[in-house]
């Protein structure tokens, strides 16, 4: 019997108009020591959703439950969750050591404590020493850490971050990618992390829950999540894919078999379950394509292309084919394979069955 949730979102709805609703029905739940993201495009609902888990917004409807008990009604700052924002929210007139005392202060804590609570906090995120700088003396991702420490320094059950890494460069971003996650799993503290990024979802998630139009469209692992999209929405969104256009000839309840427009056929995952005869769209990421570069004695589930375009990605070769009735084809080569493409020439690209996916 798995254990009860620390947060569950029962039937919360979200509407600022009294119209449409920016969040739908949500049932969510939030598992105790949990890395969960809430990955979604601008207006998906996710970041509604986690505000009206900190208190900043409050539900249509439904019910939000800490801990089998409702909190929908209870103010933010009775919640006792840390919060971290993309600006960092600093106060530009106190020191390191008093933004991260604040919220201990507020709660009068006896100085000696808060001291070393706060020395503590700051050691945590590798600003130990820097206590007695101000702000605009930190660089950004220095701030960033400050504003970590702020949140964790109370030691709360719940940390929410609503795109604390959006202001930061590529490579400063992934660096705190890797830093959260060993702090996560330090901590064992739930977080709760918005982001419209999925490689940083994927980086650093125990489950991620992807959103669209105010409805979560699948929740899962992460592994699941990238190789077993449960719909087109997510196999477009999380991930580079390959899609390709058909019907349905024959299907079962597991698998299909589909005719592209030039009458080639291929054998795939039937994920909805469709019925032959249907308009589909297969999905297959550009890993999962085997490049041939010399006809096939066997041509099952292989479709014949065009190089149109062959980029150096440093690890890879990242191959754009034409095939012709599709879309182009994306091709990851690894450049252990030692093959030298070049634009126009001919290709075959070989798809397992287990890795192409079928949707309605």
């Amino acid at each position: 019997m798995s254990p009860p949730p620390l947060v569950r979102f029962a039937g919360v709805q979200k509407t600022y108009d009294g119209q449409s609703l920016v969040v739908r029905s949500l049932d969510l739940e939030i598992q105790r020591g949990e890395f969960l993201s809430l990955l979604g495009p601008s207006g998906s609902g996710k970041t509604t959703t986690l505000m009206m888990l900190a208190g900043f917004e409050s539900p249509t409807a439904g019910e939000i439950l800490l801990d089998g008990a409702p909190i929908t009604r209870t103010p933010p700052h009775k919640r006792n969750f840390g919060m971290v924002f993309q600006n960092y929210a600093l106060f530009p007139h106190m020191t390191v050591a008093d933004n991260v005392g604040y919220p201990l202060t507020v709660r009068k804590l006896p100085k000696a404590e808060l001291a070393q609570r706060v020395a503590k906090a700051l050691d945590m995120v590798q600003l130990g020493g820097k206590g007695d700088r101000y702000p605009a003396q930190l660089s950004g991702g220095q701030q960033q850490r400050v504003a970590l420490a702020r949140a964790l320094v109370f030691q709360p059950q719940l940390v929410l971050m609503d795109e604390p890494l959006g202001a930061l460069d590529k490579q400063l971003r992934e660096h705190m990618q890797l830093e959260l996650k060993e702090l996560h799993r330090q901590l064992g503290i739930t977080f709760v992390y918005v982001t419209h990024d999925q490689g940083e979802a994927l980086t650093m998630s125990d489950r991620v829950a992807v959103f669209n139009d105010g409805e979560i469209q699948q929740i899962d692992a992460v592994e699941r999540l990238y190789e077993t999209p449960s719909n087109r929405f997510v196999a477009g969104f999380v991930g580079d894919s390959t899609l390709l256009t058909g019907t349905t000839a024959t299907s079962a309840h597991d698998a299909c078999e589909m005719v592209l427009p030039t009458g080639e056929r291929l054998s795939g995952i039937n994920v909805n379950h469709v019925p032959p005869g249907t308009s589909v769209v297969a999905s297959v990421r550009p890993e999962r394509i085997t490049a041939l570069f010399t006809p096939p004695e066997h041509e099952g589930n292989t479709i014949k292309a065009a190089i149109t375009d062959v980029i150096y990605f440093g690890d890879h070769l990242r191959l754009r084919c034409a095939i012709a009735g599709q879309a182009q084809a994306t091709v990851k080569l690894p450049l252990s394979s030692g093959e030298q493409p070049v634009t126009g020439q001919s290709v075959w690209l070989h798809i397992a069955t287990p890795y192409l996916r079928v949707y309605a």
